[in-house]
């Protein structure tokens, strides 16, 4: 089967409003192994809604509708489907009565006579009833064409997905779909493109790679009779990929840089504390933003100026002299400072030039030196990123979780 979908309503065509509605469905028909190739916005407008119908049911099997099911004029998305179909609406008194128990609050002041028009239903459709709102659900099947039509707001359109669509769609697939995203850093879509070229021509499984912020990702999906046989077929395909870039695979899925960093720390019983220049406490709050991370997140201080770098990390006036505040010594100095001042099993420091000014021929905009103190060995890596201050202050972060993740499992080989 072959679906589409058509998101209805002006306010989503002119970007007054973010269509989720589109990213929940397409992930759920994935889910339900339902190819889709097309996605469609259209306006509340009748003539350019029916085009787009027919547009649509041109080249896929079910057409999905999310918005155009509300009480005004302009909420013309059943009209214009059961018009298409060639099927007319009829009353349902038992709507009437579910919309006037939703109502039952403007009981006192008379139910707004514009909500009856919800109550109109194609002929032959299977009702999607609404405990949320107002505007019944409709799924409409003829000649081998299948349309769900299902109200816009998402707090109403998710769970009408989830309880009633989802069953219903389930009879009508054979097979289930499955994915597993790996997480890579360090090495670019193009180069990652390269190595797996050969993986990503093949059907199914797909491989598609995926530019980020500051890393690549790697999306395996496999269509199978069953759960398990997709999932066998993903882990074939993994095992090839990790053979070939394995050094740079880092997470899995959802497991971000931070995710994965403050695991590694929280599961080991590891401290770390974090001393930060161009960042401005940044690589603080992204583990901050871990839940838990509290037990290993010992302390964190901010010292832009070199005066603060020798009073709360020790760091030696004469290295700041000699080398200056962006150097490969004074983050040396300072991860060694901040750890032994907060007594953490890990130390990690930041000094560069974020921009957009601040830069020198021999220290240009976005030069950045990160240092990470563990296991008595320090060590510092020089990054050159590019960007303005918030792409080097996002990359330099990124860059710091993963020199702390490399040094823990360094240490355990």
């Amino acid at each position: 089967m072959k679906a589409e979908i058509i998101a209805v309503g002006t306010e989503i065509l002119v970007g007054d409003i973010v269509n989720t509605n589109a990213q929940f469905l397409s992930r759920e028909l994935f889910n339900l192994g339902i190819d889709m190739y097309y996605q469609t916005v259209a306006g509340d407008n009748p003539l350019r809604l029916a085009e787009a119908i027919r547009l649509a049911f041109g080249r896929a099997d079910m057409v999905i509708f999310s918005g155009g099911l509300g009480p005004t004029e302009d909420d013309l998305t059943k009209e214009t489907v059961a018009e298409y179909f060639g099927v007319p609406l009829l009353f349902h008194k038992e709507i009437q009565d579910e919309i006037k128990e939703y109502l039952k609050g403007y009981a006192k002041t008379g139910y707004p006579e514009s909500n009856w028009k919800q109550a109109y239903i194609p002929e032959d459709a299977l009702i999607l009833h609404n405990k949320r709102g107002t505007a019944p659900g409709v799924i409409l099947e003829k000649d081998g064409k299948i349309a769900v039509l299902l109200p816009g707001p998402p707090r109403e359109l998710l769970p009408m997905f989830t309880e009633e669509v989802v069953p219903y769609l389930r009879a009508k697939s054979d097979f289930v779909m499955e994915a597993k995203v790996l997480r890579l850093f360090g090495i670019g879509e193009a180069r990652v493109g390269e190595i797996v070229s050969d993986l990503m021509a093949g059907g199914n499984p797909t491989v598609a790679p995926y530019a980020k912020d500051n890393e690549v990702t790697l999306r395996i999906a496999a269509k199978g009779k069953t759960k398990a046989e997709a999932e066998q077929m993903i882990e074939t395909v993994r095992q090839e990929i990790e053979s070939r870039l394995g050094e740079f695979v880092y997470g899995y899925n959802e497991e971000n840089m931070a995710k994965t960093t403050a695991s590694l720390l929280m599961n080991r019983g590891l401290t770390i504390a974090c001393a930060e220049s161009c960042t401005a406490g940044l690589l603080t709050a992204t583990l901050g933003d871990i839940p838990g991370v509290s037990a290993v997140l010992s302390e964190s201080i901010v010292t832009y100026s070199n005066e603060a770098k020798m009073k709360y990390l020790g760091v030696q006036k004469e290295t700041l002299e000699q080398f200056g505040a962006v150097s490969k010594e004074t983050a040396w100095e300072m991860a060694e400072g901040i750890r032994n001042a907060a007594n953490a099993d890990i130390g990690v420091s930041i000094t560069g030039i974020a921009g957009p000014d601040g830069g020198t021929p021999e220290k240009p905009v976005g030069l950045v030196y990160v240092g990470v103190s563990y296991c008595g060995n320090v060590i510092v890596k020089k990054l050159n990123l590019h960007g303005n201050r918030t792409k080097v202050r996002q990359g330099t972060v990124m860059h710091a979780l993963n020199a702390v993740r490399e040094c823990i499992l360094k240490n355990e080989r």
